[in-house]
């Protein structure tokens, strides 16, 4: 870069002479005298040949030279640009998302489905697992969008393991996959998912979601039937296991982090003082979930199960 800033220094040094600089001392003139060297014509060209070389090369290295600023300058912008449409996607997608228009955002987010950004892949597993959900996704497409969504949580994660949201999707994801894998595949699964669940929590302690889902891994293994806690013996020495207290401590913490963030926080609230026999506190909870304002297919769904729970409590009473 040093000799493309200064082409001059590659010139013969006859043409430096030429510049006004002068030769070193005991450059002798035709008396043999000290005397500045006056140069005609063909002393300054010197040998042709070597000079028109010298001067293409230099012109070649200075026009290389800007050749790499105008492509750094290039991948630069258009680095820049790319950086940006992702940013735009992000805020398309979070919108959707706060809407409840859970198939438009699946539609937009499937268009970068070859992105390396593990903030868009999380979001897109995320999505697949909402389509999944829909009450108008058949078994077959249910299924093939669950395996879908692990492979973009997955790949969220390889892309960026400090992404407390890529680690919470991607135990979700592994989750729904135990559904079609068998219960020796579900039970040595749960491993895997508390851990992701607790690192997601550990990365950002303030994100309610995460903290909500370490108490359903509570309440369900706290509520395992009995023929899967026989099941679960035999196939390790140590099995997960749980309490409803604890489930309850996470499901309070969740609130305390974020009130009323989720309806499902809400009616797990309920049906956890259920099982501790707490008819107060369930009563309470669970008319918390039926008035939850209904953004999603789940949360209608939550306010149903709700409002049958409570009809329970008045028919007994």
């Amino acid at each position: 870069m040093a000799l493309a800033a200064r082409p001059w220094s590659l010139l013969p040094v006859g043409c430096s002479a030429a510049r006004g600089l002068r030769l070193p001392a005991g450059a002798a003139g035709s008396r043999g005298q000290r005397v500045p060297w006056r140069l005609g014509a063909s002393e300054v060209m010197g040998n042709s040949g070597t000079f028109k070389r010298s001067l293409l090369f230099s012109a070649l290295s200075y026009l290389g030279f800007e050749t790499y600023q105008v492509i750094s300058q290039a991948v630069l912008v258009h680095a820049a640009a790319k950086v940006f449409k992702i940013e735009e996607v992000l805020e398309q997608a979070d919108y959707l998302y706060e809407s409840g228009e859970t198939e438009k955002l699946y539609q937009l987010l499937t268009q970068y489905k070859e992105s390396e950004d593990a903030e868009l892949l999380w979001r897109l597993a995320r999505a697949s697992r909402d389509v999944a959900q829909l009450r108008g996704t058949s078994e077959e497409e249910k299924k093939f969008l669950v395996y879908e969504a692990l492979e973009y949580a997955k790949r969220a994660l390889e892309k960026n393991e400090s992404s407390f949201a890529a680690h919470k999707w991607y135990a979700i994801c592994i989750s729904d996959v135990g559904d079609y894998e068998g219960i020796k595949a579900k039970i040595a699964n749960a491993y895997i998912i508390k851990e992701h669940f607790e690192k997601a929590i550990e990365l950002n302690p303030k994100d309610a979601t995460s903290i909500h889902l370490m108490g359903i891994w509570c309440y369900t293994f706290a509520e395992m039937p009995w023929y899967q806690r026989r099941i679960a013996k035999v196939l390790f020495a140590t099995p997960p296991s749980s309490t409803y207290e604890e489930a309850l401590g996470y499901f309070h913490r969740a609130e305390q982090v974020d009130p009323n963030f989720y309806s499902k926080n809400l009616l797990l609230l309920g049906k956890t003082y259920l099982k501790l026999h707490n008819k107060k506190l369930a009563a309470f909870w669970l008319t918390k979930a039926k008035d939850y304002p209904a953004h999603t297919e789940e949360d209608k769904q939550i306010q149903t199960e709700a409002a049958q729970l409570l009809t329970g409590f008045s028919d007994k009473n």
